[in-house]
């Protein structure tokens, strides 16, 4: 079959995100069909894009859901509109049937069914995708298929894909220009699952539990083709790159070994990491680490159902500081457990975090399938089986949320390494002219005190 495979992901800050994903469904699907991938941030209109669509003659249009929306409660941006005309588009330019998948289509399986009158999905990994195919090319059943997902049926969340995982990425592909303009950011994927059970967390639901750790050699190699292909930064897009720290340095080993030379970043937790662990991941390129912190507060902390403690933190960050990394915090205000008391906690603690960047938010987005909508649910905040496609934050009973943004904004005065909520139209601004004039990576390491 012809496949067209459409990330619709156009959210770009703080930056632009290359559709990974999609690029593991082609290398499912590469042995039987012949795939092209289209990028929304790539295609300057709906027009351009029906053309297209109508150029590559699709048996089938497989559409990635990143995101329902920005997730920001100060500047909060859905999405759901803009995949409605995309599907409209599509219905215009060819008669294939229509197959949502992604991160944001597995979290809201039956919402986004019935609001895009999509024909098909697959919950979860996308690998299950030729498995469809195979159903409908001899017209079986194919709600049978586990994680597929037919309009007005029940959607049931799938086990974790068993089978191996290949990436098929294309250093000619149509949508990779885009990117390397744009930052020069492509990104890598370690491993699949959490083993952490955050209160919030939507990435056990999507994975599962169970790490499945990928081969450190095979992920080197795949680096280097996407150095080859002009990439200037990568970003591991694991939920915690250190989550299993032994694998984490066999892979930062294997990456110097087969020759990559750029820079690189993750996604870390702050937990206590092994001796010099920091230090070997500089010595093999680590240039970025970005911790989920959350909070400063050890009862918060444990509200959240954080691997940490505040002492852990510290430890990491000066481990890291010590190794000459970039290094930015995530904090995220107004959770179970916040109070007056804990704010100013985390506050006072963040002011002691030397040369770093600190991104804060207020508010946490509540998800279906997480014990925070259960919480939410317990304490009045929604109802059971309300539909969230439309965001709702959690808010602390013990603290409201102006009075946490007041706070902030007070205490991050003249700071600009502390950012609040998703930056400013000016940050978006200046971030661009940088990309243009060829700053590469995430950028936040210039703002750093």
């Amino acid at each position: 079959m012809n496949v067209l495979l459409i990330s619709a992901n156009q959210l770009n800050e703080p930056y632009p995100v290359y559709p990974l994903g999609l690029d593991y469904v082609a290398g499912a699907l590469a042995d039987r069909h012949r795939v092209r991938i289209l990028d929304l941030n790539q295609t300057a209109s709906m027009t351009d894009l029906e053309t297209a669509i109508r150029d590559s003659v699709p048996d089938v249009v497989g559409i990635s859901l990143r995101n329902a929306d920005n997730t920001d409660v100060s500047q909060p941006v859905g999405f759901m509109a803009g995949y409605t005309e995309l599907v409209q588009t599509i219905r215009r330019a060819t008669a294939a049937p229509v197959v949502l998948g992604g991160s944001g289509f597995t979290i809201f399986p039956t919402e986004t069914m019935e609001a895009l009158q999509a024909d098909y999905g697959i919950m979860g990994e996308g690998e299950r995708l030729p498995l469809l195919l195979d159903a409908l090319s001899r017209d079986d059943d194919p709600a049978a298929v586990e994680g597929v997902v037919v309009r007005g049926r029940p959607a049931k969340t799938p086990s974790p894909w068993p089978s191996a995982t290949l990436r098929r990425f294309d250093p000619h592909g149509d949508h990779l220009d885009y990117y390397l303009k744009t930052g020069g950011i492509l990104n890598l994927q370690t491993k699949r699952g959490c083993p952490f059970r955050c209160v919030y967390c939507t990435y056990p639901h999507i994975e599962g539990h169970r790490m499945r750790l990928l081969d450190p050699p095979s992920i080197a190699r795949t680096a280097v083709k996407l150095q080859d292909a002009g990439a200037r930064y990568l970003f591991v897009t694991d939920s915690a790159f250190n989550a299993d720290p032994a694998h984490s340095i066999e892979v930062a080993r294997a990456l110097r070994k087969a020759g990559l030379t750029i820079p690189w970043g993750a996604f870390f937790a702050p937990t206590a990491p092994p001796p010099d662990y920091f230090r070997i991941m500089a010595d093999c390129g680590l240039s970025h680490v970005e911790f989920g912190t959350e909070s400063l507060s050890n009862p918060v902390l444990a509200a959240y159902g954080k691997p940490f403690n505040r002492k852990a933190v510290l430890d990491a960050h000066r481990m890291a500081r010590e190794a000459g990394l970039h290094t930015a915090h995530y904090l995220l205000f107004g959770g179970p457990g916040e109070t007056g008391r804990t704010l100013t906690e985390t506050l006072d603690h963040v002011e002691r975090l030397e040369r770093c960047v600190v991104f804060m938010f207020c508010g946490m987005r509540i998800y279906p399938h997480t014990r925070l909508y259960d919480l939410a649910v317990a304490q009045g905040q929604i109802r059971a089986g309300q539909n969230l496609i439309s965001p709702v934050f959690y808010r602390s009973p013990d603290i409201d949320a102006t009075r946490i943004m007041e706070t902030i904004h007070a205490r991050s005065r003249g700071r600009i390494n502390w950012v609040v909520g998703a930056g400013s139209p000016e940050t978006t601004t200046i971030t661009a002219r940088m990309y243009r004039k060829g700053y590469s990576g995430p950028l936040w390491e210039y703002l750093c005190r």
